[in-house]
């Protein structure tokens, strides 16, 4: 199949739909719940970072990610989640904001991506994705302090409670109590029974 396939000069959209197929198929196939198995490539412009990412990186950083981009290529896919309700931009960023920005604005690296983004797809919901953002950020040990107590407000305004988010961020009791307080807000205390955060 894949003879047939490299022996017809097709344009580099239709090979992108060729090759989404074949590796949809494959990853249905292989039976393994892991999305890194199945990279995509989905149109850049239709790719939005998120308005809760709390990791920032600084310019040198950045100019390094760029670098290190156009040496070694993409080795990350970036994650996704569909948002369908969006149509301009029907994916957005769970993990890969930078990449995502670099492969957007930085037209060396667009063009050899045919303006193109490869990406592992989620399937979450809003307060999931943003706990995805979290952990991905968290287990690189490059989120905010700050922003990750406004995240731990916007659950708690969602109705969960200290164990979930403490079970979703993977945090203790201590840690999400203590950025509840760093924000300084009282809706984060609202109805709370205090009497229950010692047990």
């Amino acid at each position: 199949m894949i003879e047939e396939i490299t022996k017809q000069d097709l344009p580099f959209d239709e090979k992108v739909k060729i090759f989404n197929q074949v590796t949809q198929e494959l990853y249905d196939w292989l039976g393994v719940n892991h999305p890194s198995l199945n990279v995509q490539l989905v149109p850049a412009d239709k790719v939005i970072g998120n308005d809760y990412n709390p990791n920032h990186v600084a310019p040198p950083e950045m100019k390094l990610l760029k670098l290190s981009i156009k040496k070694d290529g993409v080795t990350m896919p970036v994650v996704v989640c569909d948002t369908p309700e969006d149509k301009k931009h029907p994916y957005t960023v769970v993990d890969g904001f930078h990449r995502t920005t670099v492969i957007q604005h930085d037209k060396q690296i667009n063009d050899s991506l045919h303006g193109y983004v490869p990406v592992s797809r989620l399937n979450k919901s809003l307060e999931d994705r943003i706990t995805a953002t979290v952990r991905h950020n968290m287990a690189r040990g490059t989120h905010q302090v700050e922003l990750s107590a406004k995240l731990v407000t916007m659950l708690k305004k969602h109705n969960w409670t200290n164990a979930r988010i403490g079970m979703e961020l993977g945090m203790d009791a201590d840690e999400v109590l203590r950025l509840k307080q760093i924000t300084g807000l009282a809706e984060a205390f609202k109805n709370e029974e205090f009497s229950k955060s010692w047990i």
